[in-house]
């Protein structure tokens, strides 16, 4: 038992770690709202077609809120952790349904979907409703992306055999 949790808890610092590598490495920054573009997603999903809705949740949020700390945007840290525990949540979820079996990238897009949406919230509240509304194309693009990224990576680590990982 102890042995399988140290197991679980390794794997999500892994997945932890690389979103927020993968957030950093990338970040374009969006003037209107103060925040950045970023390739963090597609490992957000990736946990989630891994590990579920909870590690789905842990990953996203605690890796791309890692993320918002170390590169200064600690201003959006805690509606990080939100917004993208719940990507990854919302995606986790949705690919254990019928839908996520079929199409798993209707499950991921969704969860891209909610994160545009999700910062779009915040940044009324923060920058007003033009700023905001100015940054959910791009917001939009990069969770898509992402989706779309995620879905071709795991499809080829699926034949890999490295998501058997008992």
């Amino acid at each position: 038992m102890k042995n399988q949790n140290l197991k679980e808890m390794t794997r999500y610092a892994v997945m932890i770690a690389l979103t927020t590598v993968m957030t950093m490495v990338v970040h374009i920054p969006t003037p209107g709202t103060k925040g950045y573009l970023n390739l963090g997603d597609m490992v957000v999903f990736l946990a989630a077609v891994m590990f579920g809705k909870k590690g789905g949740f842990i990953v996203g949020g605690l890796g791309s809120g890692l993320a918002d700390v170390l590169l200064g945007y600690t201003h959006y840290a805690p509606i990080t952790f939100i917004v993208k525990g719940l990507e990854g949540f919302i995606a986790g979820s949705l690919l254990e349904t019928n839908l996520g079996e079929k199409a798993q990238i209707i499950p991921m897009a969704l969860g891209g979907v909610w994160m545009a949406f999700g910062y779009y919230i915040a940044e009324i509240f923060m920058y007003g409703a033009k700023a905001a509304l100015a940054s959910m194309p791009g917001n939009i693009a990069q969770g898509l992306f992402g989706a779309v990224v995620a879905t071709a990576l795991s499809m080829a680590l699926k034949k890999t055999g490295i998501f058997d990982i008992h």
